[in-house]
C-alpha cells in the first residue's frame, strides 16, 4: 500500500504491516479524543516513524496514488481531530 506523509512524501508499505499501523493509529486517536497533547505527539510520531521506517520511499517525482493519507509531523492536535474519520487516520 502507498502511504503518504503530508509535505514529506510516499512510502510503500507492505500490506502485513497495516495491522501494527492501526494500533498506533488507535493510540493516536485516543490522544486526539482525549485532548492529550503529550501522548499525542508521541503516538502521531510513533505512527509516522512506523512508516519510514517499514517502508521504502518513493521516488520524489513518482505520481502513485496514495492509499493512505497522514498528516505531517508538525501538525497540531486540532488538525488531526479534523482530519479523523470514524476509523481513525488509517482505514480498517
Amino acid at each position: 500500500m502507498i502511504v503518504r506523509i503530508l509535505g514529506e512524501g510516499q512510502w510503500d508499505v507492505s500490506d502485513e504491516q497495516l495491522g501494527p499501523l492501526n494500533e498506533l493509529d488507535d493510540a493516536v486517536e485516543a490522544a486526539v479524543e482525549s485532548g492529550d497533547e503529550a501522548a499525542f505527539r508521541t503516538s502521531l510520531d510513533g505512527l509516522l516513524t512506523a512508516v519510514r521506517s517499514h517502508g521504502e520511499p518513493l521516488a520524489d517525482d513518482s505520481l502513485e496514488d496514495s492509499d493512505l493519507i497522514l498528516p505531517p509531523s508538525d501538525a497540531t492536535l486540532e488538525e488531526v481531530r479534523e482530519l479523523l474519520a470514524d476509523d481513525g487516520l488509517i482505514p480498517g
